[in-house]
């Protein structure tokens, strides 16, 4: 992780990662997934777009919602609804260096 990226206070950044290590392999949008949130802890992504994306992920690593994530095949399309809007709404705020880290970060993690 680069050292612009700063952690967001009130986000629970050990339950994201939690999250996202738990899923690897399992969910397809992942890597978007990390890209926002690298995308939301740059300090030059406008505070709007940091709120959209941190309450998006918010909603990924929510132990309940919706549509639980155990249940096959349909558990993560929630998380995947929410997520793809928000990234939809702000994409063009997700700029190479959060796709750049969050590629890093999930060869190092699939090796």
């Amino acid at each position: 992780m680069s050292k612009s990226f700063q952690n967001p206070r009130g986000f629970d950044t050990e339950a994201f990662w939690t999250k996202t290590r738990r899923t690897l392999g399992k969910v397809p949008f992942l890597e978007d997934a990390v890209a926002a949130y690298y995308c939301a802890l740059d300090p030059a992504t406008p505070t709007r777009v940091r709120g959209v994306l941190l309450t998006a992920l918010a909603y990924f690593v929510l132990p309940t919602d919706m549509v639980p994530d155990f249940i096959l095949g349909f558990g993560f399309t929630d998380d995947a609804t929410v997520l793809a809007t928000a990234i939809g709404v702000v994409s063009g705020h997700i700029r190479e260096p959060h796709r750049i880290a969050a590629n890093q970060f999930l060869e190092k993690e699939m090796s």
